[in-house]
């Protein structure tokens, strides 16, 4: 017997052995060591587990092989996991992935030649086929699809269904077809690993496999169904036995340790459920260290209640914990990414623009990846809350008379600890009703965004200039050309108070000494942005309506009024006005809102060059193209002019160079530029280098904007330049009192422009310091319109 206990200790040993043979010769990243320690943990815990369920008296042949391909499907593990961090060492995987499915082939063989064939054997067999199949559709669902995570998952759906349905849980009869599915699902994932096939003909396989596995499965399903009636009166019989003579003392010691284990479990993931911060400044194990009034109510009810009534609170408590964990989490997303927290009205609908965002940024495939991830995710959080909820009441009725007592005894201390206020963490009472609060504080949240719909439509109608005719407006700046110019994620971080902001404000003192030279110069201050760290377009539709666009509902409703904005005062005045939007690649309804006479992006621009990052292309070439477009033109109207800087935008991992402007032609010059390019995992791990490339990106955006100014800029050309926001959190740092706060200047030859805002107070330069005046985004239409000859209208 001590031989087989110390099976599951070899397997360990055999399988860090495995860890260390590929971290000497492909290497293996962080992420596959933690994968492959965590397989080979659950691995063998299980295989433990079974041991003692089972007590085999020796381990025969075939068992030796089947670990030997849990071996190796363990290696396969950390080299799938690695391939998320570095490139895929296809090649090893590829190779070890085909000995495991051979030697599958071998340990059935061995089985029945040395008569050693056995339950626990064909379980483990069956499982390391599972964990295979699992893992290998892991690292083929990056280049085909998500939908291939279901040949992994249909195992673990089946097994994860018997918890909720006791008939699917009986023993199937022996069926050779199911072993010659199973079979196929490895051959298949293994050959679609090894990319030796064309991509149509290898999601053909996929697809066939996948078929051919939902049959084996529904007809498993099928025959259990027929069989269930047999089940259950076999359950019964065996209720009514003494369980002490069917278990025995060993098995019995087992079940008793692993309820208590479940228990605990489901008692810590409540706790962490109900206590559980949602601001991430305050994510610190003491802030765990609490007393949730929550539990203790739910509990003494689950003991007050009979049977019924605690089964309804526990499947009603669960769901609503798992979805208070999910705001939670979605709370901590917002605050990390946009410094505000989950609005349960407007964000959804942020779902497809975030999609959207993340393929570009790090490609379809880890996005449909991080998408089918998200969506297990929120199933799984909201399964496991309502089974723990389920668990404890269940337990605290049967042990009524200890959980009273514990009740009781926590109740007591709950109250003495708000009695007194007491706290381990400033402003984090022990005493806690977070949960209930956050409950609340949603419902309210709810209420306040209809009736917040309701008076942003009075915000929208009462607009001063809206009847202002063409000739009233703008008389300050007739005949200039007019560029607003966003550079994205440029906030006052780059400016302030950071490692890289001394580098960015030399690049600004330098600029305004550049166009000094050139005979233009500039006031600065900073505006409040509607947003941060993403959602650039709030900002722009703040800039241009004059009112405040923090929510996307708000956004909506903007572009669906009649709202007067920048863009259609310059229009009305006789500019011919023009938006460059180059990472745009489609469609984009919500331009005729703006009324822009033409919308440049990716598919009209004539860019033949590579992507930088998220970039489609780089600023240099987006200036070139409005130079070259609009303002070389001869005999034309003033030109106003948007135009979106997006070589700042995260994740920042490859950033063009300044070429000279002749150099630039159709962008097919940036195909030499070296890539230097590093995976965003491996970038934004590290928090001083993916600083320290926001401040690259924002030193070349601010560089070529003044090289343009000083290659084509003339005496009628004006530029407003701004952020739209602050970069995202992991540059900025984490704190409750995040600036929004961005740069702005405005930038001129004719001297009369400036002086025409002199009133404003602003600073002369590029470089607003920290004393500059602050405005609110929404406070500037109305201002520059007033500043340069705009009358309000008379309506």
């Amino acid at each position: 017997m001590r031989t087989v206990q110390a099976f599951p200790v070899t397997g360990v040993i055999a399988q860090v052995m495995m860890g260390a043979a590929l971290a000497a010769t492909v290497g293996l990243s962080g992420a596959g060591w933690v994968v492959g320690a965590t397989s080979v943990l659950i691995m063998n815990a299980a295989l433990a587990r079974g041991i003692l369920r089972s007590r085999p008296r020796r381990q025969g042949p075939a068992d030796w092989v089947t670990l030997a391909r849990a071996t190796i499907a363990v290696g396969v593990a950390a080299l799938v996991a690695d391939s998320f961090d570095e490139p895929a060492h296809v090649t090893t995987l590829a190779t070890l992935s085909a000995v495991a499915l051979a030697l599958d082939a071998v340990d059935g063989w061995v089985a029945r030649r040395s008569n050693t064939a056995s339950k626990l054997g064909a379980r483990f067999d069956g499982e390391v086929d599972a964990f295979l199949i699992l893992v290998l559709s892991v690292y083929v669902a990056r280049s085909t699809g998500a939908w291939v995570l279901a040949i992994g998952a249909a195992r673990y759906a089946f097994f994860a269904a018997g918890w909720f349905l006791p008939w699917l849980r009986e023993p199937l009869p022996p069926r050779y077809w199911r072993k010659v599915v199973a079979a196929i699902q490895g051959v298949v994932l293994t050959i679609a690993a090894a990319e030796v096939l064309p991509l149509a003909l290898t999601q053909a396989a996929l697809v066939g496999a996948l078929a051919l596995l939902c049959e084996s499965f529904g007809r498993d399903v099928w025959w259990l169904w027929g069989h269930r009636h047999a089940a259950q009166s076999r359950v019964a019989a065996a209720a009514d036995q003494d369980p002490a003579a069917q278990v025995g003392p060993g098995r019995g010691r087992v079940q008793t340790t692993i309820a208590a284990v479940l228990t605990i479990a489901a008692f810590l993931l409540v706790w962490a459920a109900l206590v559980a911060p949602d601001h991430p400044s305050r994510l610190t194990l003491s802030a765990f260290l609490r007393l949730p009034l929550e539990g203790i109510v739910v509990i003494a009810l689950a003991l007050a209640l009979p049977a019924t009534g605690r089964r309804v609170l526990a499947w009603v408590v669960g769901p609503v914990l798992g979805l208070l964990v999910l705001v939670k989490v979605l709370d901590l997303g917002l605050y990390t990414a946009f410094d505000r927290p989950f609005d349960p009205i407007a964000d959804w609908r942020y779902t497809g623009i975030g999609i959207e965002t993340l393929r570009d940024t790090v490609g379809p495939r880890d996005a449909n990846l991080v998408v089918a991830g998200a969506a297990m995710l929120i199933v799984a959080v909201l399964v496991l809350t309502t089974l723990a909820v389920r668990r404890l009441t269940r337990v605290a009725a049967g042990h009524r008379r200890w959980s009273l007592q514990v009740i009781m005894a926590i109740g007591a201390v709950w109250v003495l600890c708000w009695a007194f206020g007491a706290q381990l963490v400033s402003h984090v009472p022990i005493a806690s009703t977070s949960a209930a609060s956050l409950a609340v504080d949603e419902v309210r949240a709810v209420r306040a965004g209809i009736k917040d719909r309701a008076i942003f439509v009075d915000e929208i109608r009462h607009d001063r200039f809206r009847e202002t005719p063409g000739a009233q407006l703008l008389t300050g700046l007739r005949g200039k050309d007019v560029i607003v110019a966003f550079v994205e994620s440029y906030g006052r971080v780059a400016v302030q108070d950071s490692s890289f902001s001394p580098r960015v404000d030399a690049v600004l003192d330098q600029g305004t000494e550049r166009l000094g030279a050139a005979g233009f110069h500039a006031r600065s201050a900073f505006l409040t942005s509607a947003t941060f760290g993403g959602a650039s377009w709030l900002a722009h539709s703040t800039l241009h309506s004059g009112v405040w666009i923090n929510r996307q509902w708000r956004y909506d409703q903007l572009v669906a009024s009649d709202r007067f904005t920048l863009s259609q005062a310059f229009k009305r005045a006789g500019w011919r006005t023009v938006d460059y939007v180059p990472a745009n690649d489609r469609d984009w309804p919500q331009g005729s809102f703006y009324g822009y006479d033409k919308v440049y992006e990716q598919r009209n621009l004539g860019y033949l060059g590579p992507r930088f990052a998220f970039a489609p292309m780089p600023d240099q070439y987006v200036f070139l193209a409005l130079q070259r477009l609009e303002l070389a033109k001869r005999h034309r109207r003033p030109v106003f002019a948007e135009v979106d800087m997006v070589s700042s935008h995260a994740p920042w991992t490859r950033i063009p160079e300044l070429i000279d402007w002749s150099d630039v032609g159709n962008g097919s010059v940036f195909n030499n530029m070296p890539v230097g390019e590093m995976t965003t995992a491996a970038l934004w791990s590290d928090h001083d280098r993916v600083r320290a490339a926001y401040g690259r990106s924002i030193d070349y955006s601010l560089n070529t904007l003044v090289s343009f100014v000083q290659h084509y800029g003339d005496d009628d050309l004006v530029l407003v330049v701004l952020g739209d926001h602050q970069p995202s959190t992991i540059v900025t740092g984490l704190s409750p009192e995040l600036s929004h706060d961005v740069p702005i200047s405005v930038i001129a030859h004719d001297p009369a422009v400036l002086e025409q805002i002199a009133g404003w107070g602003w600073e002369d330069g590029l470089r607003p310091s920290p004393q500059a005046p602050v405005w609110p985004m929404d406070a500037f239409r109305d201002r520059f319109l007033s500043a340069f000859g705009t009358q309000p209208g008379a309506g």
